[in-house]
């Protein structure tokens, strides 16, 4: 399957860019960087030589994908499991 704005929620994230555009914790708005690492509540999102963990239910995200297109997606539509929300199928909830 590709990797589409429609897709997206059902594809691995790590390695894609990504930028938090709203959060319950103003220190992580706008942080951007590569998804290093994905748990079922988290993004582990390296950015200036570091890695900050921020909650997916508390976050809006901004994801710019392989061919340049820019999809925003709510944090809760990414909760679960990595290997369990690629499984999948059905319509994506991103927005």
């Amino acid at each position: 399957m590709a990797l589409t704005p429609e897709t997206l929620t059902r594809h691995e994230l790590v390695g894609l860019d990504v930028r938090v555009v709203a959060a319950s914790n103003p220190e992580v708005i706008d942080l951007d960087g590569r998804v290093v690492s994905e748990t079922t509540r988290t993004l582990g999102i390296e950015h200036d030589g570091r890695v900050s963990h921020v909650p997916k239910d508390c976050a809006t995200f901004e994801w710019t994908l392989p061919s340049g297109e820019v999809v925003e997606t709510a944090g809760e539509t990414l909760i679960a499991r990595p290997a369990r929300r690629t499984e999948q199928k059905g319509d994506s909830k991103w927005e």
